[in-house]
């Protein structure tokens, strides 16, 4: 199972120091810097983890999970770790809270079911059509990433390691979102869609490209 592509795989690329934008705005005392660190703290940990699995000759973590589900480690990775270094922001401790973070000390115990007041993280395979539950006024961040999937290495699909491949972030209004649709027989969960005005927002506060 095992071979020199694979080995490869397991080290994510690294972030390119050119790729932050200078000039981007951010809520609630958030650097860009605090947002890097975080990324290479989850870059750092799926090396650890896949090196590890490869020298059990075992699959990387990205392609034994659903899609679905590795995508919501990476979104539930950022959220945890981007406050270890901005202290103005904590993780919301209300189980299924909205928004991901939220201002340090407003909410008693760092817990609130929802509030406009804070960011809500997505992480995504996706370069747009990024999806929540509710159209809301509420601070969006969202890190698009590149990974391969389950089932790769049956579609001849070759090894390839995680990278990053860009974050934007941006104050989405309600108008910015649209109930995505569903057929009558489907059990999915109704959600929303951030529109072509929500994605010009996110673009033009672009916080990382993956630019060579």
């Amino acid at each position: 199972m095992t071979n020199d592509a694979e080995l490869l795989a397991c080290t994510p690329q690294p972030l390119r120091a050119p790729g932050f934008n200078p000039k981007v705005k951010l809520p609630y005392g958030l650097q860009a810097e605090h947002i890097r660190a975080a990324m290479d703290g989850l870059i750092e940990f799926l090396g650890f983890i896949n090196q590890q699995l490869y020298s059990r000759e075992m699959q990387r973590i990205e392609t034994i999970w659903m899609p679905a589900n590795f995508s919501s480690i990476v979104g539930e990775f950022m959220a945890v770790t981007i406050p270890r270094h901005c202290a103005a922001l904590v993780k919301n401790r209300y189980h299924n809270g909205h928004p991901d973070l939220i201002p340090a000390g407003r909410f008693e115990n760092d817990a609130v079911q929802y509030t406009h007041h804070g960011i809500e993280i997505k992480a995504s395979r996706y370069a747009r059509g990024w999806q929540g539950h509710n159209p809301e006024n509420i601070w969006l961040m969202v890190f698009v990433f590149d990974s391969n999937r389950p089932g790769d290495a049956t579609k001849n699909v070759p090894p390839k390691p995680f990278r990053f491949v860009e974050v934007s972030g941006a104050k989405l209004t309600k108008r910015d979102w649209v109930f995505s649709g569903r057929s009558a027989a489907s059990r999915r969960t109704i959600t929303a869609s951030v529109t072509e005005s929500g994605y010009r927002k996110m673009m033009r506060n672009w916080i990382y490209r993956d630019v060579a």
